[in-house]
C-alpha cells in the first residue's frame, strides 16, 4: 500500500524571464510539504536562457 502524505509536486517558474521579452520559459519541478509550507514558495534557481540565477516562484 502506498504512503499517504503531505508532500505535493509543485512547478517553479522564473519571474524575470516574463519581463525580459525573450522566448521560452525556465521551469523546475520539485516537491514541498503542504503542512509545513502552505504558502507558495520562492527559490533562487539557474535560468539557462538568461544564463544567471533568478527567483523562481511556485505556479498552480
Amino acid at each position: 500500500m502506498a504512503k499517504k502524505g503531505n508532500r505535493v509536486q509543485v512547478i517553479l517558474e522564473c519571474t524575470e524571464h516574463k519581463t525580459s521579452g525573450m522566448p521560452g520559459t525556465s521551469r523546475y519541478v520539485t516537491q514541498k510539504n503542504k503542512k509545513n509550507t502552505p504558502e507558495r514558495i520562492e527559490l533562487k534557481k539557474y535560468n539557462p536562457i538568461l544564463k544567471k540565477v533568478t527567483v523562481h516562484k511556485e505556479i498552480k
